[in-house]
């Protein structure tokens, strides 16, 4: 079991229950999946550019990303329905909790000029949204082997009402919101 997890079981769930007077255990929000997407503009005239995402999103995640596909035709973007623009990975379980302890302790720490992430980025159901301009900031990644410097999107999925709950949640397990 992971600390996350771990410290979910034992300490959150119980500050959660005593602040928003849950009737039933069932109530208490908690964390569903975790979503990491990198999207690969170049990929429609470079295909090592998507390769290299595939390959560092694999380090980050643990896990094999889903190589994303173009649903619609632009031509201003030269891009044509089906071709491969992007990667994600959705993480459930211990990966899940292991990512987000690996992200809120070591990876966020490590961005330059740090005050904390977004208080605002909820979407009004319970779900973060949080967007890294590099993926050099995780420690598996090494700085010599990378090829291209890519951002990704990253998205946690509660299990919360509203956001005020879900903040509450990824506040008590640790997440760095600025003041």
């Amino acid at each position: 079991m992971s600390r996350l997890n771990e410290k979910y079981t034992s300490e959150i769930r119980q500050a959660l229950q005593e602040k928003f007077q849950y009737k039933n255990v069932m109530e208490i929000p908690k964390l569903e999946k975790v979503v990491i997407n990198i999207g690969v503009g170049d990929a429609v005239g470079n295909a090592k550019a998507l390769e290299a995402a595939v390959n560092d999103l694999t380090i980050i995640a643990g896990q094999k990303p889903v190589i994303t596909k173009a649903k619609k035709s632009i031509a201003n973007f030269k891009v044509r329905e089906g071709m491969s623009l992007g990667t994600k990975v959705t993480l459930r379980g211990e990966r899940m909790y292991e990512f987000l302890d690996k992200l809120i302790n070591v990876a966020l720490p490590r961005v330059r000029d740090f005050r904390g992430v977004s208080a605002k980025a909820f979407d009004g159901r319970g779900n973060y949204a949080l967007g890294l301009k590099e993926q050099l900031i995780f420690p598996e990644i090494e700085y010599d082997q990378v090829e291209r410097v890519t951002g990704m999107d990253i998205i946690v999925v509660t299990s919360a009402k509203t956001d005020e709950e879900a903040r509450e949640l990824l506040a008590l397990c640790g997440m760095p919101f600025e003041k």
